[in-house]
């Protein structure tokens, strides 16, 4: 949310003080901090809408993959979940995946490893630089006076072309290449699964790109001295194709549904999915990325790992362009956007701002 800072208050100051730290938010914690800073305050929370434990019989839908590819009667019927998940939520989680349990707790335990080494340690991954393949900071905007989110982030860009080995940090460099090699894996089979929901071709999605690109993001969020102030991750819709979440058993994502905040409880061994508003665009609204927010804790830390199927990574694939997949379209469905390449979506949607805001009505023909 836009902040307002105190009259006396030197806003760009402190948030250059915390870039500079090269520490993140976990050094100042580690300092004794015990009162938020000023640039980390939010505002203007949004306090009217209902927050909280799902209604009865509202509940994110959970889908059991078990028997996915051996058995068509199974997988017809998960088709089904996943068409009324995408429609009517934009969210669903998964389980019975096909990933080992044990890699998704390596992959959390390589994720706190690398955020709890010494500092010295992460100081050189320390960066802005969105060209750069392995960075590690945390989410503060230089640029607007952006209330500050409480999660420090090591991003790895791993597809299509992953960095070298030697770049991702040891701490958990080879958890990360197993881990999103089985999300790369995982992603296929979403895909076509979702491709058949639409009533597509099972290879539709995966031929016209959304499987190539994988962007990764390992969150911390220590536990927070004044959590009520700020927030872990603000109002937002994900820009690409789809998102796998992998989060620790604190909580804290909730998932905006007839307007109103529902916590995703998390199930051990499960994985969310979440469709981006790219997929909402080539689907013609059939299916919908809806908002989401992380809350702040006074428990933690709070690990969580994104991982984005997107392709505007690659200069090569960047002016590629996408609109309503023309399979999809009638007479009775016109097409409800016009065609955009991803560079001209992200650059409006991050002109605009991340939070709180949709770029796709920028697309919208009527």
């Amino acid at each position: 949310m836009i902040a307002t800072p105190e009259p006396d208050h030197d806003w760009k100051t402190e948030l250059m003080a915390i870039d500079q730290s090269k520490s993140g938010i976990k050094g100042l914690v580690d300092a004794g901090l015990a009162k938020l800073p000023r640039v980390f305050v939010h505002d203007h929370l949004n306090l009217n809408i209902k927050s909280g434990p799902a209604p009865d019989n509202v509940n994110i839908p959970v889908i059991d993959f078990a028997g996915v590819n051996t058995d068509s009667t199974l997988r017809a019927m998960i088709i089904d979940e996943i068409r009324n998940a995408c429609m009517k939520w934009g969210f669903f989680q998964v389980v019975n995946h096909g990933i080992p349990v044990i890699t998704l707790e390596e992959m959390i335990n390589g994720i706190r490893r690398f955020h709890e080494q010494e500092p010295e340690a992460k100081e050189k991954l320390y960066s802005r630089d969105e060209s750069k393949k392995v960075t590690f900071n945390t989410k503060i905007d230089m640029s607007q006076t952006m209330a500050a989110y409480w999660r420090d982030t090591l991003t790895c860009v791993m597809a299509p072309n992953p960095p070298a080995t030697q770049e991702l940090p040891g701490t958990c460099r080879d958890i990360m290449l197993d881990y999103t090699n089985n999300v790369m894996n995982l992603g296929t089979t979403l895909f076509e699964l979702i491709s058949e929901a639409l009533g597509l071709n099972p290879n539709h999605l995966k031929d016209i790109g959304c499987t190539e690109g994988l962007y990764v993001m390992g969150h911390y969020s220590p536990a927070c001295p004044e959590p009520e102030l700020t927030m872990g991750t603000g109002v937002h819709t994900d820009s690409g194709f789809l998102t796998v979440l992998l989060q620790d058993q604190i909580g804290g994502l909730q998932v905006l549904h007839d307007n109103r905040w529902i916590d995703v409880t998390p199930i051990p061994g499960a994985l969310i999915i979440n469709l981006g508003d790219l997929l909402q665009l080539i689907s013609n609204d059939k299916f919908i990325s809806v908002y989401h927010r992380v809350v702040a804790r006074n428990i933690g830390p709070r690990i969580s790992i994104a991982t984005f199927f997107r392709t505007y990574i690659e200069p090569q694939n960047a002016f590629r362009r996408y609109g309503p997949i023309k399979e999809l379209l009638s007479e009775n469905n016109p097409p409800i956007y016009k065609e955009t390449n991803v560079v001209d979506y992200f650059k409006f949607k991050h002109l605009k701002g991340v939070e709180g805001t949709s770029a796709l009505a920028h697309f919208k023909l009527f």
